[in-house]
């Protein structure tokens, strides 16, 4: 047997769907795992594909299954266990051999370990990979980071395991050191904003509206056909239309409602308050999910409170297309403010990622993968650093979909049903409208307690209010 062009170490659920992507796609792959009997486990669950599989179960054989330069796909959990296995890899490679890590990496991290690499004189790649387990091993979305050398090395697996819209590979570089997973932290951020409008969508159906979850999946399954068509849209029907086989309700009915998360989500969060980029439908959604595991604090809340406002909506408060305009601008919105992020990073740290490849590359395989990104490729294109809500296209989506949004948000709140990342939208929309916002008085009260000084509107420099010193006599 010949040997193989790449290797993936670590056959986890993510791992072990790539290693068969990667051999169905023709390529021969070395596999190896830190638990043994899970070789021999992936080796039948690969069924015919084992004939373009290399199984080694010891480490220095699963190096040497390989043909030089080396290319070694790390698929093992976040953290302390890359720099480990790294580590354990270094001494049996050569200084040319590839070591890519594809996990869920903070991109901090990523960027630590290709400063090292380049220190030492090795090639390291850090890839942000979406889709899930069926991405994995169908073709998911794949974003690139570290030196454009490495990535050149192995995009011709890359972008043929990757996910494909209309024939064209859902897989590019970003940028160097820990661009790829920074971009996937942001696509987490969008994913995790998104879901959150859509719940809230469901939330007002349900206790708004009092519909059913089969009533509700029919209401998915509808948008799902217009504007909103994405991935997250279609799924939440097929959830809301499950049934539970153990007690034959709704499977919704019968979920607990507390939201777990693996941290990407607040990672864009403070990146964000790092930089000083807005994002609030995404900080919306990563204190909801906080919120949500609270839940005993809230079993206490709405025994205290619960009863004390009237949580009536009027049947006829919120029309079908109201919450489908909401819907569509709410993730007009929070992409908007995930791109805008991503540009500013861009620029603090010399990446110049390429806006528009972004939002191809999310075109399918990924999570957020939805029929409107295409026209946000299309609007970047045209100019990468603009504010997607200020493109001519989607400031004409914003102009037809605002009054729906703000008719379902403070209907919602009227009833007390709790629509934070909606909220958080319109009160961005809202902001970005303003010419002259309240900024001025927190200006003048930093001045008052900290003489930390502020602008004034009709010349430049630094100035002092008529106050300061006054109250500390």
């Amino acid at each position: 047997m010949s040997k193989a062009e790449i290797g993936v170490l670590g056959l986890g659920t993510m791992g072990a769907m790539l290693a068969m992507n990667i051999a169905d796609n023709g390529f021969q792959v070395a596999v190896t795992n830190r638990t043994a009997s899970r070789i021999d486990e992936f080796m039948v669950e690969a069924g015919a594909l084992a004939d373009n599989i290399v199984a080694a179960a010891a480490l220095e054989d699963f190096v040497q299954a390989l043909e030089r330069p080396r290319n070694i796909l790390l698929m093992v959990p976040a953290g302390s266990a890359v720099d480990a296995q790294i580590a354990a890899l270094r001494p049996f490679l050569d200084d040319d051999d590839l070591i890519i890590d594809a996990g869920n990496a903070n991109f901090h991290d990523s960027a630590r370990r290709a400063a090292l690499a380049e220190k030492e004189g090795w090639p390291f790649l850090g890839i942000g990979v979406s889709g899930g387990a069926e991405g994995a091993r169908f073709g998911p979305s794949i974003m690139g980071g570290g030196p454009k050398s490495g990535w050149d090395r192995v995009a011709h697996i890359l972008t043929a395991i990757s996910a494909k819209y209309e024939d064209t590979p859902c897989a590019t570089w970003m940028g160097s050191g820990g661009a790829g997973h920074f971009v996937k932290t942001v696509h987490n951020g969008i994913e995790y904003a998104d879901m959150q409008l859509i719940a809230e969508a469901y939330g007002i159906l349900r206790d708004g509206q009092g519909q059913t979850a089969a009533q509700i999946a029919t209401r998915f399954a509808g948008w799902n056909d217009g504007a909103l068509q994405s991935y997250l849209i279609e799924i939440s029907g097929k959830v809301a239309a499950a049934i539970d086989p153990e007690t034959n309700h709704p499977m919704l009915d019968v979920i607990l409602d507390r939201a777990g998360q693996k941290g990407t989500g607040r990672w864009t969060a403070i990146e964000a308050q790092m930089l000083g980029v807005p994002v609030p439908v995404i900080e919306a959604a990563v204190a909801a999910r906080n919120l949500s595991a609270a839940r005993d604090l809230r079993l206490r809340g709405s025994a205290r409170f619960a009863a004390t406002e009237s949580t009536s909506m009027p049947h006829d408060a919120v029309t079908d297309t109201d919450l489908e305009h909401a819907l569509i601008a709410g993730k007009v919105l929070c992409y908007a403010q995930g791109f805008d992020l991503l540009n500013r990073a861009s620029e603090e740290n010399g990446w110049d990622l390429p806006m528009p490849e972004i939002a191809e590359v999310w075109r399918e395989g990924c999570i957020i993968r939805s029929a409107m990104l295409n026209d946000m490729a299309t609007a970047l294109r045209s100019d990468p650093k603009a504010h997607l809500a200020l493109t001519p296209y989607f400031s004409k989506v914003l102009d037809q979909t605002m009054p729906g949004l703000r008719k379902v948000t403070l209907a919602a709140q009227a009833a007390r049903i709790a629509v934070p990342a909606l909220s958080a939208a319109l009160a961005y929309a809202d902001t970005l409208a303003t010419a002259r916002t309240t900024a001025n008085m927190l200006q003048g009260q930093r001045d008052y307690f900290g003489a930390h000084s502020f602008e004034r509107v009709d010349r430049s420099g630094a100035h002092h209010g008529p106050w300061l010193g006054a109250h500390l006599n």
